[in-house]
């Protein structure tokens, strides 16, 4: 990608001055097609208004023709300077790239195929305007509410039979943008550009239900939880693509497979650490109502998820500022109670001992809430300490660092908690165990295992300072 022209703008471009009469001459363009734009071009707002509420349609296919027939970087940059200005001044007069004028041309130059294959231009300016317009000429298209008809059935999936036969070159067309957004998203041809430019034209599209299905579909989801995750964790956020990747993930979970395949693509993490880190509020609240659409799903759960990427913090903090936006506070109500309910769920008994006896032990809130452990450890003394003789069963035979280093910081926990855990784990041989542990060649396997062991070695006044510090 050639970036020469970096720093072209729409109003840089537009103080050109070009010689139509060479490309009549060359018989690129017709006389009508030179009195239209002569007639347009160098005037001023009120003028161009004027004629184009008088003919529309017949300037955006002298503009058309040009792009279609001539190449030259200079004219095919001014006239999408043109074209930009046009709807940058009122985007509604995109309709007109779908409408026939009065003595329109006997073949008419198609805008999608146009401005697609200008998307395959070598200068950046180029590039990013026929983006901009082919976003444009796709949200005003005419069958727009037919293909969305046809396009959503429950829960936001797209059915099979979803665009009418006579949409199909158009859906076609569709189809080709969107791989090319996400392959801007995957390889940009601008480092710093293409990315906004990609995510603004999909922020757009992905309203539609076909497109979330396209998009999805592009592998879509392992293209965005990227981005949430670097733009969170850089110093530097770029406020507005931040809102416009949020924005984007919430269509998108309108689209039931694109929800459920949330969790594994890292989604669910980088829209926390986003509501987190957020300094604007409209990216905040972009952000946490994706994540309310997520947690409403009832085919999708992220409750483990929610609660090992913070939230339940993130939440306690967010709800002591004020908000004027009532969606906000809506979401981080909705989202605290959703908590509470979740964490009680995970958090039970039962559910921790199906884990222990499944011999493979994860990181979830059983293992790090110290109300869970309060509430819980008498349990432990059921079945002759079944649970307890498991976890130690585990300590001795796993080959797994995690599940170790989890086993670790459980039996930790129990002989902090319980009044006469210190005593058990010894008699059941636990202190053999974790000590031999202290070995492994994991690091956190042998942080979990010393940290143990201090706790079986320290009287329990010692133990409750340590604890307290």
């Amino acid at each position: 990608m050639s970036r020469g022209h970096d720093e072209l703008t729409t109003s840089t471009v537009l103080k050109r001055e070009l010689h139509w009469e060479t490309y009549v001459t060359a018989r690129l363009i017709s006389e009508r097609d030179l009195q239209l734009i002569r007639r347009y071009d160098k005037r001023g707002n009120q003028v161009q208004t004027s004629l184009l509420e008088e003919e529309g349609p017949a300037y955006t296919e002298a503009f058309l023709t040009v792009l279609r027939q001539v190449s030259k970087e200079e004219v095919v940059q001014y006239i999408l300077a043109l074209l930009d200005d046009m709807i940058t001044v009122d985007p509604a007069r995109a309709h007109f790239f779908h409408e026939q004028s009065e003595k329109h041309l006997a073949n008419l130059p198609d805008p999608y195929s146009v401005f697609l294959r200008l998307l395959g231009r070598t200068d950046w300016f180029s590039q990013s305007k026929a983006c901009k317009l082919l976003t444009a000429v796709f949200e005003s298209r005419p069958e727009k509410e037919q293909a969305e008809a046809h396009g959503a059935t429950a829960n936001g999936a797209s059915s099979s039979q979803a665009i009418p036969a006579a949409n199909e070159e158009v859906q076609q067309h569709l189809s080709s943008f969107i791989e090319f957004l996400c392959k801007q998203l995957r390889q940009p041809a601008h480092p710093s550009r293409s990315v906004p430019s990609a995510l603004h034209s999909l922020a757009h599209l992905l309203r539609e239900p076909g497109v979330r299905m396209l998009f999805h579909r592009n592998n879509g989801l392992q293209l965005l939880a990227p981005l949430l995750r670097q733009q969170s964790s850089s110093g530097a956020h770029n406020h507005q693509l931040m809102y416009e990747a949020c924005l984007a993930v919430w269509q998108l979970t309108f689209y039931q497979p694109a929800a459920e395949g949330m969790a594994s693509a890292g989604m669910v993490a980088g829209l926390v650490e986003t509501a987190r880190t957020a300094t604007k509020e409209k990216v905040l609240r972009m952000s946490l109502l994706a994540v309310s659409n997520l947690a409403k799903n009832p085919k999708v759960d992220i409750a483990a998820d929610l609660v090992e990427a913070g939230l339940p913090r993130v939440i306690g903090h967010r709800k002591q500022q004020t908000y004027d936006d009532e969606d906000m506070s809506a979401a981080l109500d909705f989202l605290e109670g959703k908590l509470k309910e979740d964490i009680k769920l995970l958090s039970s008994f039962e559910k921790y001992r199906k884990e222990v006896l499944s011999g493979s032990l994860d990181w979830s809130p059983m293992h790090t809430s110290e109300a869970f452990w309060k509430e819980n450890v008498e349990k432990f003394e059921e079945k002759d300490f079944q649970t307890l003789r498991v976890l130690l069963k585990i300590l001795e035979g796993s080959r797994d660092s995690r599940t170790l280093a989890v086993g670790c910081h459980d039996l930790g926990h129990f002989i902090t908690f319980h009044g006469h855990g210190r005593q058990i784990v010894s008699d059941l041989r636990g202190k053999e165990l974790v000590m031999r542990l202290m070995m492994h060649p994991d690091q956190e396997v042998q942080k979990q295992a010393l940290l143990c062991v201090q706790k079986i070695m320290l009287a329990r006044d010692k133990l409750e300072f340590m604890n307290a510090s």
